[in-house]
């Protein structure tokens, strides 16, 4: 078992010099902050990447919207593409 680097060995030995220094009392509500701490540390950032994969979705959805309503525009042009497409081409017999 490897934690952060620290073998068990290592676990043992934090664990017994804690013991030492605070006490048998004092140890399990060190523990139980430390665990609350920990625990709200992994909601945070369960709730962060939540967040962005929400935020990313929305703007593919956003990137893909924004395609299809260019090639829709392209395969249907609207009459007033039409129009600007006759005056481009009355304009350029002129020239």
């Amino acid at each position: 078992m490897n934690v952060f680097g620290i073998g068990l060995p290592e676990m043992g030995l934090i664990l017994v010099i804690a013991l030492l220094v605070f006490g048998p009392k004092k140890l399990p509500e060190i523990g139980r902050s430390l665990g609350k701490a920990v625990r709200g540390f992994q909601d945070a950032s369960k709730e962060f990447e939540n967040e962005f994969k929400r935020e990313a979705q929305q703007l593919e959805q956003s990137v893909t919207m924004n395609a299809e309503l260019e090639e829709n525009k392209m395969a249907n042009p609207t009459p007033m593409d039409n129009n600007q497409a006759k005056i481009n081409t009355q304009t350029s017999e002129k020239i």
